[in-house]
C-alpha cells in the first residue's frame, strides 16, 4: 500500500496553500468586520477561482471541471480550510446532484456552474426539518401543466451568491415523494424573508426563504418523482468528506500557530512548551491530526476507487464525525495555549474557534453520524470499521 502523495498531488495541496495564502487570508479580517464577503470583493475572488485554475473542482472535464480525483480534490480543499470565515467557499463546488439531471439541465445548469457563470444554493432545511427530511414541510402541486411550491426554507448557504435554488419538497404533501426542483432567482412568489446572524462570520450568508404557490416548470423538476432524497445522497458523502478536510485544515492551522507560540512565548523564564501541561496539549494535537488526516485521505480514496455505495456511506459519516469533533477539540487547545491573545478576533484562532463549531451540526449533526455508524456496525458488524481482510 502506498502512504506517499504524488508530485502532482503535492502540486495540487501546495496551489490550494498558496490560494489561500495569495487570495483567501487577504479577506479574512474584513470579512469577519462585515459579517460576510464585501459585495465589491466578490467578482474579484470569483475571476481568482478562475486565473487559478480551480473552476470546477470537483466536476469532470465532461461537465467543464478539472478532472480531479477524489484525493486530488481534497488534498486541496484541505488548504482552503485553513481560511477563516468560510472563505473556502469561494473556491464553489457545483451540486453534483445535477449531474443527474436531463441533458438540457446539465447544460443550463450544471455546465455554467462549473466555470462560475452561475452558483445553486440548496434548499433543504426547514424550522421542523432538519435531521428528519421525512418531517419536510414544502410540497409540490402539479396545477395547470406546472408544479407549485409552497413551503418555509431555513439555512440555505450561499444564497446571496447563487442564481438559482434546488429545492427539496414532497410531491402532493407525501414523504414518499421526495422531488428535487431548480428555481430560477429571482422567482415568483418566492420571498427572501432574512439571513440572520450566526456565531461565525461566514462568506456567504445562510437565508431562509418561504415558497407561497411558487411555480415552476415541469421541465425544471430534477430527477424522478421520488428520488430527491436518493439524489442528494452523493452530495452529503461528498459533503461530508469536504467538511472533514476543512475541519483537518482549520485545525492544523490552530495547531501550527499555537505551536509557535509556545516556543516563542515565555514565562517563568523558560518558553512554555518546557511545561509538560503545554507539551501535552501539543502532543495530543499532533497526534489527533495524524489519525483525522489518514481517515480523510483513506476515505478519499475508497471514493476513487469504486468502493461500495453503502460503505464509502459509512465511512465518510464516521471520518465528519471524528474530523469535526476532534479539530473543535485542537482549536480550544490552541486558544488555551495562546491565552488573552488567542481571543481577540485579529487573532485567526479566535475565529476558527467560532467557525468550526458549525461542522458538528451542519451536513448531519454528530448525533446523525454515530446513528449511521451504529446502524452499520449493527447491520455488518464491527469490521465495517475495523476488518482488513
Amino acid at each position: 500500500m502506498d502512504f506517499d502523495f504524488s508530485q502532482r498531488e503535492k502540486d495540487l495541496a501546495r496551489k490550494g496553500r498558496d490560494f489561500f495564502e495569495q487570495v483567501l487570508q487577504p479577506l479574512e479580517l474584513i470579512t469577519d468586520e462585515h459579517g460576510e464577503l464585501p459585495m465589491d470583493r466578490r467578482a474579484a475572488v470569483r475571476q481568482a477561482v478562475r486565473d487559478w485554475d480551480l473552476a470546477g473542482i470537483n466536476l469532470g472535464k465532461e461537465h467543464g471541471g478539472l478532472g480531479l480525483s477524489m484525493v486530488e480534490q481534497t488534498l486541496i480543499e484541505e488548504q482552503l480550510g485553513r481560511a477563516t470565515n468560510g472563505l473556502w467557499s469561494c473556491v464553489w463546488r457545483a451540486p453534483v446532484s445535477l449531474k443527474f439531471g436531463t441533458r438540457a439541465q446539465i447544460d443550463a445548469y450544471l455546465i455554467p456552474s462549473a466555470g462560475g457563470e452561475r452558483r445553486g444554493a440548496f434548499a433543504i432545511t426547514e424550522p421542523g426539518a432538519g435531521s428528519d427530511p421525512r418531517q419536510v414541510m414544502t410540497r409540490a402541486d402539479f396545477r395547470d401543466g406546472k408544479w407549485v411550491l409552497n413551503g418555509e426554507k431555513w439555512f440555505v448557504t450561499s444564497y446571496n451568491a447563487s442564481d438559482f435554488v434546488i429545492v427539496h419538497a414532497h410531491v402532493d404533501g407525501d414523504p414518499d415523494k421526495p422531488t428535487l426542483f431548480l428555481v430560477d432567482k429571482p422567482a415568483e412568489n418566492m420571498t427572501h424573508v432574512r439571513s440572520p446572524a450566526f456565531m461565525h462570520n461566514f462568506a456567504f450568508d445562510h437565508a431562509e426563504l418561504i415558497f407561497n404557490d411558487t411555480p415552476v416548470p415541469e421541465d425544471k423538476r430534477l430527477g424522478e418523482i421520488g428520488q430527491g432524497f436518493e439524489l442528494t445522497k452523493d452530495w452529503f458523502v461528498e459533503a461530508r468528506l469536504q467538511i472533514a478536510a476543512h475541519s483537518i485544515g482549520a485545525a492544523t492551522r490552530a495547531a501550527e500557530i499555537a505551536n509557535d507560540h509556545a516556543s516563542e512565548r515565555r514565562q517563568f523564564g523558560r518558553q512554555i512548551r518546557d511545561f509538560q501541561a503545554i507539551e501535552f496539549m501539543l502532543a495530543d494535537m499532533g497526534v489527533q491530526l495524524y489519525a483525522a488526516k489518514s481517515m480523510l485521505y483513506r476515505v478519499a480514496a475508497e471514493i476513487d476507487a469504486g468502493a461500495e455505495r453503502a460503505l464509502v456511506h459509512a465511512h465518510a459519516s464516521a471520518l465528519k464525525l471524528y474530523a469535526s469533533e476532534t479539530a473543535g477539540g485542537i482549536i480550544d487547545k490552541a486558544l488555551q495555549i495562546l491565552g488573552g491573545r488567542g481571543y481577540m478576533r485579529e487573532n485567526p484562532v479566535e475565529r476558527l474557534y467560532r467557525d468550526i463549531r458549525v461542522d458538528r451540526i451542519w451536513e448531519g449533526t454528530s448525533e446523525i453520524q454515530r446513528t449511521v455508524v451504529g446502524g452499520r456496525i449493527r447491520k455488518k458488524g464491527m469490521g465495517v470499521y475495523a476488518d482488513v481482510v
